[in-house]
């Protein structure tokens, strides 16, 4: 099947265990097919870190929504509503576009012929919205790395879900079977304007030059929800220094 696109976006929305079932309900609802759930875990800046002395990293469930252009805004607000994505510390979502997809053209009700990406954008997608996501896959065990660095360098922390998978640089056997190494994936919202200085620190506190350390790449987000705090300490921060 060719690959197609309508102008789709790819919504990823991080929220607490426990809340997912409700927004995939929520963006049915909407006219979203439904969404694909990932389990993590991760701090974000209004969460407890500790309990009693003793280091939490709060579980999280991470939802993939994929829906036509159309309506995505009428999902984004479904999700946002459910989710109170406004109030700090309740989970966030972003918004990213999509090139080209195949494989769900019967679920979508669309033609499997390729065309343009983003013929025309709505009033919000033109919106700056100055963010980046970095995608960092490791070994399982250096996630914590990987988070530390960010944060060193700026960002407001990061989400990790786990997976696996074997590089060119990994040919890992027990009594002679190929084994799959566990690996772990970072996924960082940082303010454009630092995704620079955190993917370097990164690369450097984490090796990734290194064969066999990992990987490391960007996406660019088009839009942001549930992040006002982030916004209001950097407006804070910028005032400070003027």
């Amino acid at each position: 099947m060719k690959s197609v696109n309508k102008g789709h976006k790819l919504i990823i929305t991080i929220v607490k265990k426990g809340q997912a079932k409700k927004i995939v309900k929520a963006s049915k609802q909407a006219g979203a097919e439904g969404g694909t759930v990932i389990f993590g875990r991760g701090t974000g800046v209004h969460e407890n870190k500790s309990f009693l002395g003793i280091p939490i990293v709060p579980e999280k469930e991470l939802i993939l929504t994929l829906t036509t252009s159309d309506i995505s805004d009428r999902v984004i607000s479904a999700i946002e509503d459910e989710g109170r994505l406004c109030t700090p510390g309740s989970g966030l979502a972003i918004v990213i576009g999509t090139k080209a997809i195949t494989g769900i053209a019967h679920l979508l009700g669309i033609s499997t012929h390729s065309t343009q990406y983003l013929e025309g954008k709505t009033a919000v997608e033109k919106q700056a919205v100055l963010y980046d996501l970095i995608v960092t896959i490791v070994n399982k065990g250096d996630s914590d790395d990987v988070v530390d660095a960010s944060k060193k360098a700026g960002a407001e922390g990061g989400t990790i879900i786990s997976g696996r998978g074997t590089g060119i640089h990994e040919q890992a056997k027990l009594f002679n079977i190929l084994i799959e190494p566990e690996k772990d994936i970072v996924l960082t919202l940082v303010d454009r304007e630092k995704t620079k200085q955190v993917l370097e620190q990164i690369e450097e506190d984490v090796e990734l030059n290194k064969p066999g350390k990992g990987i490391a790449f960007v996406l660019e987000v088009e839009r942001t929800i549930g992040i006002n705090h982030i916004l209001n300490k950097m407006i804070n921060d910028k005032f400070d220094q003027s």
